[in-house]
């Protein structure tokens, strides 16, 4: 049984690290408790009612799987018109299932799914990212500070099939402009064709534009 809450907690470490370095609030602690009390579990379900006739392993496990989900969603936060911590959440819902099949001896099963889960969180990520529709982009424009400028700039975008994330303005008084920076999700490749057509927008002073880190 200790054997068994080791690997628990060491697999959920394993992906807690992962979700850390990303600066989550769902992070080391976390995975290693969740995987740590799924493995405790199922090791009540399994030696827990060895005197009772009529025990069913498969009933507190049910539970688990579907009580992580209220700790899951304690991690996804709404940022702006985007929804992040997904796939902490997810990672979570996994780590649960990892501490169930070290809890029950499935040890081939547990060590596979967190090398995939790892894998998946760190590398993917990277292609997830370079992935045209799915890159982030910073476009940073000034505009004469004339009523109907802040539409008309984001209508652009969302004219062009960009998902516009986040927006932030600071308004310059004395030269009487305004600095509205978008956050951008879409078709990046479309750069140098987009900033042609929005520098005939009315009212543009300047614009810049960049990929998120």
């Amino acid at each position: 049984m200790v054997v068994r809450l080791l690997l628990a907690g060491l697999m959920g470490a394993v992906i807690g690290l992962e979700r850390e370095s990303h600066g989550r609030p769902a992070g080391l602690r976390t995975h290693v408790i969740v995987s740590l009390g799924a493995c405790l579990i199922m090791l009540i379900s399994i030696y827990g009612f060895e005197e009772s006739g009529n025990r069913d392993p498969a009933r507190l496990a049910a539970q688990v799987i579907s009580g992580i989900g209220f700790l899951g969603a304690g991690t996804i936060l709404r940022e702006g018109a985007s929804v992040i911590g997904l796939t902490t959440a997810a990672s979570l819902w996994v780590v649960a299932g990892i501490g169930l099949a070290m809890g029950s001896g499935f040890y081939l099963g547990g060590v596979a799914t967190t090398i995939l889960a790892v894998c998946t969180l760190a590398f993917l990520d990277k292609i997830e990212k370079n992935y045209p529709s799915r890159a982030g982009i910073i476009v940073e424009g000034i505009v004469e500070d004339k009523p109907g400028q802040l539409e008309s700039f984001c209508k652009f975008f969302s004219d062009h099939a960009f998902k516009i994330k986040k927006v932030n303005l600071k308004v310059d008084e004395e030269k009487k402009q305004t600095r509205i920076i978008l956050h951008l999700q879409g078709q990046s490749q479309l750069k140098a064709r987009i900033l042609s057509e929005l520098s005939t927008l009315p009212g543009l002073v300047k614009v810049k534009w960049r990929f998120e880190d």
